[in-house]
């Protein structure tokens, strides 16, 4: 090949993203053409409703997928955590890029630590689960919807609209805001969401010939840590439009997976823990996972979305 062309979202953060895939390309193919093409998504448009109610976070997803589909972009770079454990068959992917920190951080302009925060004051954030994690443990504050690029979130921030706001660390510090960090929540506290931290790049699975391109992207480690993450959801047919999380670690080539599920309306909260050799990543996913449907995950999915019988 002599070019390939990435399909972005039209984010500042999404296309530093796209820019760093394509250093790297042309980091190891010098030779070799890369273009980058943003778009904005439905879920990049509609901002006054929670991701929940409007399809989750694939609106950012299958707009980028329609374009590999009709071959006017070869590969589509996303933040892990946007994606589905369950790809559709047409699409697999061909790189899994070295984790960032996975953490959540503590934004503010008026407290250095969300414990600080007094009764009733408001805090910000558009994840399911880090609304669960907040009502729980900090259930005299306001948790308010947040939604748009992390510029847009900084600016409501910044207008005093919240008094606190919860965001990716990765993302901050990808776009040089990391000085905006005022604390760097416990990832024992506030479990990362599934594939929080990661890079990925989805092609389509016709298209094998970008495997020679793509294969110098990949990060070992952090292929099994999220596969585990990513095993542990699929295992439990779970979406991430529920309050969900999982987080591998591996020291010593073990591998550690920590992962809880939550029904807030009931006040149920499910936590789970396995670990094993690296290379059983899948095996531990799925032990993970057992072990929270033997304490009533499956009826938490069901209820979020329920089958027909």
């Amino acid at each position: 090949m002599q070019k390939i062309r990435i399909v972005s979202r039209n984010s500042q953060l999404a296309m530093w993203q796209a820019r760093h895939v394509e250093q790297q390309l042309r980091l190891h193919y010098p030779e070799l053409e890369v273009e980058i093409i943003g778009i904005t998504t439905e879920g990049d448009r509609i901002l006054d409703k929670s991701l929940e109610k409007i399809g989750g976070k694939g609106l950012f997803i299958k707009e980028l997928e329609y374009q590999l589909l009709a071959g006017t972009a070869d590969i589509a770079v996303h933040s892990l955590k946007d994606l589905p454990a369950n790809l559709a068959p047409e699409f697999r992917l061909a790189a899994i890029l070295r984790r960032e920190n996975p953490c959540d951080a503590f934004v503010s302009n008026k407290f250095n630590k969300l414990e600080e925060m007094p009764e009733g004051a408001i805090i910000g954030t558009s994840s399911a689960r880090r609304s669960a994690i907040l009502r729980k443990s900090f259930p005299h504050l306001q948790v308010k919807l947040l939604r748009g690029n992390l510029q847009t979130r900084l600016a409501k921030l910044d207008r005093d609209e919240f008094d606190a706001i919860i965001l990716a660390v990765a993302g901050l510090k990808r776009l040089q805001l990391e000085h905006r960090i005022r604390q760097v929540l416990s990832e024992n506290d506030f479990i990362p969401a599934i594939g929080q931290g990661v890079l990925a790049v989805e092609i389509c699975g016709s298209k094998p010939e970008l495997d020679k391109y793509l294969q110098v992207l990949n990060d070992e480690d952090t292929y099994f840590a999220i596969s585990a993450e990513r095993e542990m959801g699929k295992f439990m047919n779970a979406s991430c439009n529920i309050p969900i999380a999982g987080f591998a670690s591996i020291i010593d080539n073990r591998l550690h997976l920590k992962a809880l599920i939550a029904d807030p309306d009931e006040g149920k909260f499910l936590f789970a823990f396995a670990s094993g050799n690296k290379l059983d990543y899948l095996a531990i996913g799925q032990e993970c996972a057992q072990k929270l449907i033997n304490q009533g995950a499956d009826k938490i999915i069901a209820k979020y979305f329920p089958t027909d019988s």
